[in-house]
């Protein structure tokens, strides 16, 4: 069995900028500071690192208390602002999940992501393709990304009561952060050029296998079957 864990913001949808514009106006409401996240690069961060770096940024004080609070309103607004014209699925990824998922004697899909869980189940919702993950990790585990796998193995493991290794892994993502969280543990990554980095950007950083996005179905799972041959 191999493990196959997406991304979601800029890997598998783009929301229309729904988790920045609902972090802007968290910020907007609890503390009165517009645009908090103008100077702040949130691709591959988790959200609660996003939000800690916003309160640093802008001097504010960072404890559980805050932070929490002001994920609670994250999510309220976001369930309003993923609600938009702009947003859409990335090139290939509805065949690729549909395809993944009939073939579940050697494959099982999962998610690694860096938003929390409640805002991940928000997002794919959007799109239907919460019928396609019963498990993942996510930013809400630990605001390290780099830690992020072994959650996911274990829920992986509760969820199949079998046990799998970090060699038969592999996170699909589009920044550089998704193919250090995968290094760091020996596992694979496939990036995508789907978010703000250019292929050669993500060749430099390591990746495994880099596509321009998803749309060519057979050459991914060709792609898939040569890192695991």
């Amino acid at each position: 069995m191999k493990l196959v864990l997406f991304d979601i913001d800029g890997t598998l949808v783009n929301t229309g900028g729904a988790g920045s514009r609902a972090l802007s106006i968290v910020f907007k409401n609890l503390f009165s500071i517009t645009d908090a996240f103008r100077n702040i690069s949130m691709a591959g961060k988790t959200d609660i690192q996003i939000i800690k770096e916003g309160l640093k940024a802008h001097r504010l004080p960072i404890n559980d208390h805050i932070v929490n609070d002001a994920i609670k309103l994250y999510i309220e607004i976001l369930n309003i602002e993923i609600n938009n014209d702009r947003k859409y699925i990335m090139p290939g990824v509805t065949e690729v999940l549909e395809t993944i998922n009939n073939q579940t004697n050697f494959y099982c899909l999962g998610l690694l992501t860096g938003n929390v869980e409640e805002g991940a189940r928000i997002k794919l919702k959007a799109f239907n393709l919460d019928r396609f993950f019963k498990f993942g990790a996510f930013g809400s585990d630990d605001e390290d990304r780099n830690k992020l796998l072994p959650f996911a193995i274990k829920r992986f493991s509760e969820i199949y009561n079998r046990q799998i290794k970090f060699k038969d892994c592999v996170i699909i993502g589009d920044t550089p952060r998704d193919i250090e969280c995968a290094k760091s543990h020996d596992a694979f990554c496939i990036a995508v050029a789907t978010g703000p980095y250019e292929l050669e950007h993500l060749q430099k950083a390591g990746a495994d296998i880099v596509m321009k996005d998803l749309s060519n179905t057979t050459e991914f799972f060709e792609s898939l079957r040569n890192l695991f041959s």
